[in-house]
């Protein structure tokens, strides 16, 4: 049974920083990429920032390229998002996510969708 958590959510003022934590216990071996999303009132959800697991190879939208950074921890299943120079704009519900894949351009959040998610949580940027 898949199950991803996520952790690190809360309230930051414009410009501060959070780190998001997500901890996938399913069967990871047939996980290849691991990402965040996002989903704000009344908007679609929007990939975030995505990772392929062998390689590290990252892929992020356009609206946090140079503030966000997603990582891969020592154990494989886990990986974070550090969010630096937050923005209004950014409060939104983020959700973990994961996915198989046969080649690493499957992890593009931006084109492709993913297949597990967490329960998600919440960030809120007040200006």
């Amino acid at each position: 049974q898949e199950l991803l958590v996520e952790s690190g959510g809360g309230s930051v003022q414009a410009g501060g920083s959070l780190r998001l934590s997500c901890t996938d216990s399913g069967p990871i071996n047939s996980r290849k990429c691991m990402g965040w999303f996002r989903q704000a009132p009344g908007k679609e959800r929007e990939g975030v920032a995505g990772i392929y697991l062998d390689d590290g190879g990252t892929y992020y939208a356009d609206s946090v390229k140079g503030r966000f950074a997603i990582s891969q921890g020592s154990v494989k299943s886990t990986v974070y998002l550090q969010m630096n120079d937050l923005k209004p704009d950014d409060t939104a519900m983020y959700y973990c996510s994961a996915r198989a894949a046969t080649r690493r351009g499957f992890c593009d959040v931006r084109q492709y969708g993913y297949d597990y998610w967490g329960q998600g949580t919440q960030v809120t940027v007040s200006s």
